[in-house]
């Protein structure tokens, strides 16, 4: 059982977590392929950030939207922990910040992952991402996979 726990951009707890994140992604791809997204460099009201806990309260995931205006949606920051991986977490993760998205009206999500990152683009295309052209503020990139969903 898990849980998810809204929180600020710049709580340490999630900042840890990112800090694993891109310490794993910058192990995969060269520095200009990781477009990483600094949340607390976001407006509070463009962004919504989660933790995701084990029933002890381990922090074990998380994951983020930034919410830019009536059209414009990304999910960013989703992370889980690799011994907390295969819990259909990223499932439940992505399933909460669709529903923020769905509550600012947008009609569509969309992200950007890594080409090495084949569980992630498993887990999107479950919950039916697509794959897509590079979308602003990206340029194509042969390392990175770009997908969307309409939300409506």
């Amino acid at each position: 059982m898990f849980y998810l726990e809204p929180t600020p951009a710049n709580h340490p707890e999630l900042q840890q977590l990112i800090t694993e994140l891109d310490n794993w992604q910058n192990a995969l791809y060269p520095a200009d392929s990781c477009h990483s997204l600094d949340l607390q460099a976001q407006p509070e009201a463009h962004i919504y950030c989660l933790i995701a806990r084990s029933e002890q309260g381990e922090r074990v995931g998380c994951g983020a939207v930034v919410l830019e205006g009536e059209n414009k949606g990304e999910i960013k920051r989703m992370y889980i922990r690799p011994a907390w991986r295969g819990h259909k977490l990223g499932e439940k993760i992505l399933a909460c910040l669709e529903d923020v998205a769905r509550q600012h009206s947008l009609p569509w999500l969309r992200l950007e992952t890594g080409i090495h990152q084949h569980a992630a683009i498993r887990l999107y295309q479950n919950c039916q991402f697509e794959i897509r052209e590079a979308f602003a503020p990206y340029q194509p990139d042969p390392l990175s996979v770009f997908m969307e969903k309409a939300l409506v």
